[in-house]
């Protein structure tokens, strides 16, 4: 019996990386988790056998979370476990380019999944939510440490923490806790495929002297989902090992 036990968390992009170490966490603590994939349903059946391997509950649902009927859909699922106490908005894609190269096409993509995947899952979670649920929002460090060639998606990211802000004065009066995590770079997740040496220069750029781990950030999205974190509301917590990225 786990401390989550008999609650149901959605996590969004829960099929690799970041997501997939929440899924496993949230599941660890006894949580059923429904997430949501895009595409790859492999990495999602991997996700679901080792949740399962290791005595948890965990479902899977493609869908795609810059369509509203798609995250509908997701949460008609997750209804037919029970009242959903958790979402983690996870779900992001990356981009790089400089200003003038961003198309229109690349802007919708992006902003699509990164801010209105956000804001409609939230929407569908707190239909759904009562007094002690949580909604945790995956942000980025880029936000703290911007660079060049990343505008668009550091304003995705950004973006998510306008809503955090928000939605915790919306929400508080209901007894729902609204949060943010902050990743630095982390293996599993978006730094996977960064060059060798941007991976050396966040590595150096670290008192640890290495990268992030996606379990280190499960294990903050955790955190804030227990009773520990019943009088936290509206904040953002960056976990890069007192990094530079």
């Amino acid at each position: 019996m786990g401390k989550f036990s008999g609650k149901v968390a959605v996590v969004t992009g829960g099929n690799r990386g970041i997501g997939r170490a929440i899924v496993e966490r949230l599941a660890q603590d006894g949580a059923t988790v429904v997430f949501s994939y895009n595409s790859n349903p492999k990495d999602a059946n991997e996700a679901v056998a080792a949740v399962e391997k290791a005595g948890g509950k965990a479902i899977a649902v493609q869908a795609n979370v810059a369509k509203l009927a798609e995250v509908q859909k997701l949460f008609e699922a997750a209804d037919k476990i029970g009242p959903v106490n958790f979402l983690v908005n996870n779900a992001g894609v990356p981009s790089g380019g400089m200003l003038e190269t961003i198309t229109e096409e690349e802007f919708d993509r992006v902003v699509n999944i990164n801010v209105k995947g956000v804001l409609f899952c939230a929407q569908e979670a707190v239909k759904r939510m009562k007094s002690g649920d949580r909604i945790v929002n995956i942000t980025s460090s880029s936000h703290h440490f911007p660079s060049a060639g990343v505008s668009l998606y550091t304003m995705s990211k950004t973006a998510p923490r306008a809503f955090t802000a928000c939605w915790a004065k919306e929400l508080g009066g209901r007894g729902i806790t609204v949060n943010g995590v902050s990743p630095g770079a982390t293996v599993p997740g978006m730094f996977d495929h960064a060059p060798p040496a941007i991976k050396q220069m966040a590595e150096k750029g670290s008192p640890f002297g290495r990268l992030g781990r996606a379990d280190e950030m499960a294990g903050v999205v955790a955190f804030l989902c227990s009773e520990d974190a019943s009088w936290i509301s509206g904040e953002h917590i960056l976990v890069n090992g007192a990094g530079v990225a």
